[in-house]
């Protein structure tokens, strides 16, 4: 299994009540969290956010077993603070806006800078890192990898509910991180000097805080040898998020072998790369998608099994196709994230129900598995 790259995966988390509204005790909860996770464990920009993060592998089964386990343990030191974390794109109830930032020098600048930006940012990602050492392979790689964002981001939409409303949208999340001036996908680019370049430029002209906030959903890490995918709502289960790191990873070693080959990738308009976008935050998985090729609408379905079918050769390589097909099967009968909060709320009409579920679903084990929050 050499040859098959390393994938790691943080995934972001919102800090609920027992009444289901976010709540600014992240610290709390890290705390509590950390004797048993170490450096696995962190707080995010907000008071409202905790992230959880996988080591670095090759097995796809071990991954899914410390996201597993990075869900129970907060899950656990949230619940004897009389507290609970849900993986949920957006807040569904409380007040999230504007919400408590995190202090330092870093969050002051970032105030300055973004303003009212800075409002909304009580919103939960993922983010797959897939090895890649070499930084000008990695870009030409990210060329290949752009035209998939918005099916990516359709997968896993998650984020339907916002100030405790329905946006109409399946990731609202995905709508108000477009906002930014950094966000959304990368340009086409063909060399690590020219990304550099692009990161320096913008940085200049004042939109950047440093070189580690450049939000691209698609980026070479700051911090790590990596490829770090970012474009997708927090799942509401760790499978799903185990299940989007092997597609993401087997999508790029088809789009290594393309680069080996000299392709240095498609170059979709950009207009339809933001139509794809929107129309991915819109429907999720319930409706329609954009072929970013011919600007058809086609089944959000068809594209995905699509995206699955080029990914294929390298997932059974790695021996995760089965985990993929699995994946896409409970989607197709349960729907995406964003489908299941609003199938909750409808029971009763109660949004304290879609938060119940969330918290059920983010650690379906924390009842009956003892995991320890003590050194």
């Amino acid at each position: 299994m050499t040859s098959i790259a390393m994938v790691g995966v943080e995934e972001e988390f919102l800090v609920v009540d027992t009444a289901g509204e976010v709540v600014p005790e992240a610290a709390a909860v890290v705390d509590l969290a950390r004797p048993a996770l170490g450096a696995r464990v962190g707080g995010e920009i907000t008071k409202l956010q905790i992230e959880t993060r996988t080591d670095p592998g090759r097995d796809l089964r071990v991954l899914g077993a410390q996201l597993a386990e990075g869900r129970a343990v907060v899950q656990s030191a949230a619940r004897s603070a009389g507290l609970r974390v849900i993986a949920s794109g957006s807040p569904v109830l409380g007040r999230a806006v504007p919400p408590p930032i995190t202090e330092g020098p870093r969050q002051d600048l970032g105030n300055a800078t973004f303003r009212g930006l800075h409002d909304e940012l009580a919103i939960c990602a993922v983010h797959v890192h897939v090895e890649e050492p070499d930084r000008d392979r990695a870009v030409l790689i990210s060329n290949h990898l752009r035209p998939h964002l918005p099916v990516l981001l359709a997968l896993t939409a998650n984020s339907p509910y916002w100030s405790e409303r329905d946006t109409g949208y399946a990731s609202w999340r995905a709508v108000t991180w477009g906002r930014w001036p950094v966000a959304g996908p990368p340009p086409f680019l063909t060399s690590a000097r020219q990304y550099d370049e692009h990161v320096d430029l913008l940085r200049d002209a004042g939109a950047l805080v440093d070189r580690g906030t450049i939000f691209w959903d698609l980026r070479l890490s700051a911090n790590h040898p990596t490829l770090e995918v970012r474009v997708a709502d927090v799942p509401v289960t760790a499978e799903e998020s185990m299940a989007l790191a092997a597609l993401v990873r087997a999508l790029a070693a088809v789009a290594g072998q393309a680069v080996d080959r000299g392709d240095e990738g498609p170059q979709p308009l950009p207009e339809l790369m933001r139509v794809a976008y929107w129309r991915a935050a819109r429907d999720g998985m319930s409706g329609h998608g954009v072929d970013v090729t011919t600007g058809r609408l086609l089944p959000a379905g068809a594209l995905a099994d699509r995206l699955a079918a080029l990914a294929w050769p390298a997932l059974e390589e790695a021996g995760d196709g089965e985990l993929v097909e699995e994946w896409l099967a409970r989607l197709g009968t349960h729907g995406d994230g964003a489908t299941r909060q609003r199938a909750a709320a409808a029971k009763r009409g109660h949004l304290t129900d879609v938060v119940d579920e969330l918290a059920a679903s983010t650690a379906p084990d924390v009842l009956t598995r003892e995991v320890s929050t003590s050194a």
